[in-house]
């Protein structure tokens, strides 16, 4: 209908030729979620859950981060590196969960409940972070919550993952937040047992926002990082992954030989996936969507972090990687 016939490829191969020459002249580096597309986790220098990015962008000496995530994650990446240019390229790409808790609604919680002590998952926003005690990530709630005086702990905004910290540490009076992830929510029971069915080799491992029902029938429970360790040192060749679909394309690439599998193909995050190969040449070409956190709120939020970052060293474990 128009002359000739658009080439796909050769489309993608321009868009990335001309972000990596754009790198290179800018001293900028393209750092991507777990959760983000094929595409753009094919280019990206760094490769990670929200957390370990943010601490990524600390030790690199590039001039530009263009974070490849969703707008708390790269929040984080600002609060760590205020010297840096941090890059959204989509300024749109939100997360639902994050939203589902604002500074007034946990200053009620907190007035409430006076004794207790907030805290907060890295899944939540730079001014909620600042109002909160400490920070914690899928991987190490648990430790965060064991290590804290307190007795009361206002837990937010994942009810799930607060329910799994109450599991595992019963001497703690967990207040939950309703809260949820509107990806993991999506995995149910009945996708769980029929996926086992299906692959009856296969290791169901599950992320802790999946409900306790889905839990239940997990071999392990773990934050995206935790996966991939797992996954490495298993003697399975098989496994039924629950969480998000973009993690599939890294564990296959970094486990060649084994099977992964996903339980539904309804485990997709729409805001993960906003961000394209072209909305990455946009953002690098013109500079936009930087990131900038009000300094008296960063300065905040830096110590929530930092806390939980204090609490990893005391119990000589490693942080990096430890995100969602």
């Amino acid at each position: 209908m128009f002359g000739h016939k658009f080439n796909d490829e050769a489309y993608r191969r321009d868009l990335v030729d001309k972000i990596q020459k754009l790198k290179k002249a800018k001293n900028a580096v393209i750092i991507a979620h777990n959760y983000q597309r094929e595409e753009v986790q094919k280019i990206a220098d760094y490769h990670g859950d929200s957390l370990a990015l943010a601490q990524t962008a600390v030790r690199t000496d590039a001039s530009i981060i263009v974070f490849c995530g969703v707008h708390f994650m790269a929040e984080s990446a600002a609060i760590l590196n205020p010297n840096k240019k941090v890059l959204l390229p989509v300024l749109e790409a939100g997360c639902p969960l994050a939203d589902m808790v604002t500074v007034d609604k946990l200053r009620e919680a907190k007035a409430k409940h006076k004794g207790a002590v907030t805290v907060c998952y890295v899944n939540t926003s730079a001014d909620v972070k600042a109002e909160s005690d400490i920070c914690c990530t899928s991987s190490n709630a648990v430790r965060v919550v064991r290590s804290l005086r307190e007795k009361e702990v206002i837990f937010i905004p994942d009810k799930n993952l607060g329910r799994y910290v109450q599991s595992q540490v019963p001497d703690k009076k967990i207040i939950l937040w309703e809260g949820f992830c509107q990806t993991h929510l999506r995995l149910s029971e009945h996708d769980v047992k029929a996926a086992m069915a299906r692959y009856p080799g296969a290791e169901f491992i599950a992320h802790p926002e999946c409900d306790p029902e889905v839990l239940a029938h997990a071999a392990a429970i773990l934050s995206t990082a935790g996966m991939f360790k797992h996954v490495k040192k298993s003697s399975k060749n098989e496994f039924i992954i629950g969480t998000e679909l973009g993690i599939l394309y890294r564990l296959q690439v970094e486990n060649p030989e084994k099977k992964f599998y996903s339980p539904t193909p309804h485990l997709l995050c729409a805001h993960m996936k906003l961000t394209t190969l072209g909305w990455v040449l946009h953002a690098l070409e013109n500079e936009i969507h930087v990131i900038k956190v009000d300094p008296d709120i960063a300065e905040r939020a830096k110590k929530t972090l930092e806390r939980m970052l204090e609490v990893c060293q005391e119990t000589k474990e490693q942080v990096l990687g430890d995100g969602t």
